[in-house]
């Protein structure tokens, strides 16, 4: 029985009875019954003169009383739904799309329900709950009954509120936001440190299904292993869509009608402001999806449709900060470790957006870090804290790019140095200025390759002299997707593209691929693997960078000394049958 059900099943139990002496108010005490107005002042929940404004209005508009509060706004439908179960003995709720089965509903028709007042929620075995504000109308029960043939159990809902999802319910496009309906509303849970009123949330969207969208969003992102979640808005429907291995998937299309209030509920959780439309945003939560911790970086960006909206999915379940475990080859990881014990110089790691730079940055600091080294970081944005190093959070907005907070590093007595990117030539003159003056500097660059990063920095106005003393090494890398193993099929290549990719071995061998399927999103792949390639800085090498020799020469010493190239590490791993070649000549080749 899905979690719904079992709800829906606890409320359909509590059968009308005569109503209880007292009645339970916020804090654990208790006040005699009398009238609901009496109740709530003696509760604290409003004061006399509003009590006077609302029984003032009640006398106009003859609406109840607590409808009257509602519209008024002096009370919350959950602070108001606990004295009115005390009143009525009857289960109370606060009516929303994930409580409703669209099966269920359309056991009344429309009419009949509009009519009647009432709205069909759940059917439990043969019994079907009902929500009307008149639970103990025994005429209106059995005309259910005769209509359905089935026992009702009536449970107590607001007018406003089952007029409001009515106009949902009979909605053919219903079934689409029922997806949500069986998501246990503990499965996302949004960290208590987080300074969120979460009150303020359910009274946003209240009556919506905005926040279990949102949260089944969050969670099937985490269980799909997707790095992004992208939600774009469109003239008819809104789009969601997951990055998983680096490549994008539609997952999701709601509504375009609750679209901004799903922006809305995602600005709230990262402590944005809810009322700016025309600026971007960036903000951050931190959630707990399946007893998992995860990191949301969130941004907005205003376009001619409405705010666009991306949550980078950080889960530390699935970090790993140990460049073996990252699948860099033996002899590669070898060469690293012999750069990462150099007292000082400058350690380059490059490539393009989302090729896992930063994490083999941080798997280094993992590597070297200890209570007698000072290390200290400057990141935009810091990704993930690490236990004994110091990281620092660039502020562009007030004037601490990351060459200004270098400089202040450089006074903080640092044994090493990482800088999350070198974007700039003053960061890139200064990098280099700390690995000559005592301190291991590592950073990153985008750059194809790693004699790439060399002319990078030329570019930027670093003297060749300078680069060649300060330099110990570059890697460069690049994340190859593997293949799906739900749908792995065997193929031959043609001679002619083995030798357009440099294959150099037995061009008659069998090759493998992903043909698709509802496991990898019918992309044939399921999961990433890195390719790397080492630069070390030995005195050739930098007597090459010191005579400004081409990238061309640099290439070549590389080969000559039998160091592995990303084209290279992309077909080890075909030939090992973790990834195709398609894959590899995507990623790795160049020319």
């Amino acid at each position: 029985m899905s979690a719904v059900a079992e709800q829906v099943e606890r409320l359909a139990a509590a059968r009308p009875s005569a109503a209880p002496r007292f009645t339970a108010a916020p804090g654990g005490t208790f006040v005699s019954r009398g009238p609901l107005g009496e109740q709530l002042v003696t509760a604290g929940l409003i004061e006399r003169a509003q009590l006077d404004t609302a029984l003032s209005r009640q006398s106009e508009s003859k609406q109840r009383l607590g409808e009257t509060l509602l519209e008024l706004g002096f009370v919350s439908e959950e602070q108001l739904l606990p004295f009115v179960e005390g009143q009525l003995g009857v289960s109370a709720v606060r009516l929303r799309e994930g409580l409703l089965d669209p099966q269920a509903v359309r056991l009344l028709p429309r009419q009949f329900a509009e009519r009647l007042g009432v709205i069909a929620l759940f059917k439990v075995r043969n019994e079907l709950v009902v929500a009307t504000d008149e639970p103990l109308d025994l005429d209106k029960i059995d005309r259910i009954e005769v209509a359905t043939g089935l026992t009702v159990r009536p449970v107590f809902a607001f007018k406003a509120a089952i007029e409001r999802i009515t106009r949902r319910a009979y909605d053919e496009d219903f079934r689409v936001d029922a997806v949500t309906a069986d998501l246990d509303d503990s499965a996302v849970e949004l960290r208590a440190d987080v300074d969120v009123d979460v009150a303020s949330v359910h009274q946003l969207v209240e009556g919506s299904p905005v926040i279990n969208l949102v949260n089944y969003l969050v969670l099937q992102a985490v269980r799909k292993g997707a790095s992004d979640i992208h939600i774009e808005p469109g003239r008819k429907s809104a789009t969601v869509r997951y990055r998983v291995d680096g490549q994008l998937v539609e997952v999701l299309r709601p509504r375009r009608d609750i679209y901004p209030t799903i922006v809305s509920r995602i600005k709230v959780m990262g402590k944005m402001d809810i009322a700016e439309h025309r600026l971007p945003q960036d903000g951050r939560c931190q959630v707990v999806a399946d007893g998992k911790e995860v990191d949301l970086r969130i941004s907005t960006l205003p376009t001619v449709l409405g705010e666009k909206v991306v949550m980078r999915v950080l889960d530390k379940g699935r970090l790993t900060f140990d460049l073996g475990a990252l699948g860099m080859p033996g002899e590669v990881l070898t060469v690293v470790k012999e750069l990462l014990r150099k007292p000082h110089g400058l350690m380059l790691v490059t490539g393009p957006t989302g090729s896992g730079k930063t994490t083999t940055l941080y798997s280094a600091l993992e590597l070297i870090k200890s209570v007698h080294r000072n290390i200290v970081t400057v990141e935009d944005p810091v990704e993930y804290q690490i236990e004994l190093i110091n990281q620092v959070q660039v502020e562009s907005g007030r004037g601490m790019g990351f060459a200004g907070a270098l400089r202040s590093i450089l006074r903080q007595d640092p044994d090493v140095i990482m800088v999350g990117e070198i974007r700039d030539p003053e960061t890139a003159q200064v990098a280099v200025q700390a690995a000559l003056t005592g301190h291991l500097v590592l950073s990153t660059l985008h750059t194809n390759d790693s004699c790439g990063a060399v002319m990078r920095l030329m570019d930027m106005g670093v003297e060749s002299y300078k680069l060649a003393a300060a330099l110990v090494g570059v890697l460069a890398q690049r994340l190859v997707r593997t293949i799906c193993p739900h749908c792995r099929t065997t193929y031959y290549a043609s001679s002619e593209y083995l030798e357009a990719l440099h294959f150099k071995g037995d061009q008659r061998r069998s090759w493998s691929k992903g043909e698709g399927c509802r496991e990898c999103f019918d992309t044939g792949f399921q999961g990433r693997k890195g390719i790397y390639e080492v630069l070390p800085a030995e005195s050739e090498v930098r007597r090459l960078i010191a005579r400004d020799s081409p990238i061309d020469v640099l290439r070549q010493w590389q080969l000559d000394n039998g160091h592995m190239t990303l084209l290279h590490g992309g077909l080890r791993l075909a030939e090992a049958e973790e990834t195709s070649l398609e894959e590899v000549a995507r990623v790795a080749f160049f020319e």
